[in-house]
């Protein structure tokens, strides 16, 4: 693909107004060197969420299309950078070979696929085929919340379009320190596990803390969780084969520590803790890993990392998008900070909590080295 064929753009003002979508594809266009496009993904900020409808036909008039995807979200991010808690726009324009399309039955392409909270629903996430994406969301999480695709609001509060002609691979960063290797779930009950092994559950997440964590009056049990593993259970942190379950509440009474979701006795469990290191070096890995399934240099990136990992998780930075960048620059890249990432977890979609899901796309049509 001509990698002018598919770039990005920005626009940022004190109010929420159509003519921020218009400037963001206007720019966009501008670095593709396209007087039109062929289809337009488009993020706006939650500011836009009352009506976001005149900002997506200010953006089709400019683009020259109506195929037009995206959704509100707290923040937003590009390869220019990223804008959370302000008024903003991003648009990612398509002008080749590569297009948004409607979704086919059985389609085997990528899904870009995204939902409003209280939408999301588990026969529309587990399909055949791959999605990747976000939940939208905003700063405090309690909505309004708006999808579009085909440039038109959905009811439904979903939004889903094919990514044609283009090859992509997809990866999922949840970014942990892991503290115990992975220990057998041996007795459980409804949503408590009271057992790890032969020790009962809270007396293995003690121990296991770091010295600094176990003296504090309190347990920070928001940046604790339990990692569920798939697979030989040796290499499934490494490899990234596991699926993050959050603590509910630890139980003096009978030591068993009670989680958001059930378990079942037999699984192994490692216990995790949110980790900034540990979070850059998994997100290195991961674009390692994505890039390399790839088998080409990518023509362009969609990124969604949780709201609860961005610039607030990092320190007033998204260490994320600076790997992204830094691994290929002037890479085209857009997404959302969203309320739950949607991305791949042991052949099956997944919702990520605290992660960052990865997307890289090269053209079907190049050929691989």
């Amino acid at each position: 693909m001509d990698s002018n064929r598919v770039a990005t753009g920005l626009g940022r003002g004190p109010r929420a107004q159509p003519e921020l979508a218009a400037t963001a594809v206007s720019r966009a266009l501008a670095r593709a060197r396209l007087g039109s496009a062929r289809s337009v993904i488009l993020f706006l900020t939650h500011h836009f969420a009352d009506n976001p409808t005149p900002a997506l036909r200010a953006a089709a008039r400019v683009a020259g299309c109506t195929q037009i995807a995206g959704c509100t979200a707290a923040g937003l991010l590009t390869d220019e950078e990223w804008i959370i808690d302000a008024p903003a726009a991003a648009a990612m324009v398509f002008g080749g070979p590569a297009f948004l399309d409607h979704v086919q039955k059985n389609d085997e392409d990528v899904l870009l696929s995204l939902v409003a909270p209280g939408d999301l629903a588990a026969d529309w996430l587990d399909v055949g085929s791959r999605r990747v994406g976000a939940v939208a969301g905003d700063v405090l999480g309690r909505g309004p919340f708006r999808v579009w695709s085909s440039g038109q609001v959905r009811r439904d509060g979903r939004g889903e379009v094919a990514l044609r002609g283009l090859v992509g691979n997809l990866g999922a960063s949840q970014g942990v320190r892991a503290l115990t290797s992975p220990i057998e779930v041996a007795e459980v009950h409804d949503y408590d596990v009271l057992k790890l092994g032969h020790y009962p559950a809270l007396n293995v997440l003690v121990q296991a803390l770091p010295i600094g964590v176990r003296e504090m009056e309190r347990i920070p049990l928001h940046l604790i969780m339990g990692g569920v593993t798939f697979g030989d259970p040796a290499t499934a942190i490494k490899e990234g084969r596991y699926r993050l379950n959050h603590i509910v509440a630890a139980n003096m009474s009978d030591q068993s520590i009670t989680f958001a979701q059930r378990l079942t006795r037999g699984e192994r469990l490692f216990w995790a803790m949110r980790d900034t290191l540990a979070s850059e070096r998994d997100m290195r890995a991961t674009i390692d890993r994505t890039a390399l399934g790839l088998k080409a240099p990518p023509d362009f990136g969609l990124l969604f990392p949780c709201t609860g990992r961005g610039p607030h998780f990092y320190g007033d930075t998204d260490r994320d998008l600076d790997l992204l960048t830094h691994r290929f620059p002037g890479l085209p890249i857009i997404g959302i900070y969203g309320n739950g990432e949607i991305g791949p977890l042991d052949e099956a979609n997944h919702l990520y909590q605290y992660s960052a899901v990865l997307g890289l796309f090269r053209a079907a049509t190049r050929n691989c080295p």
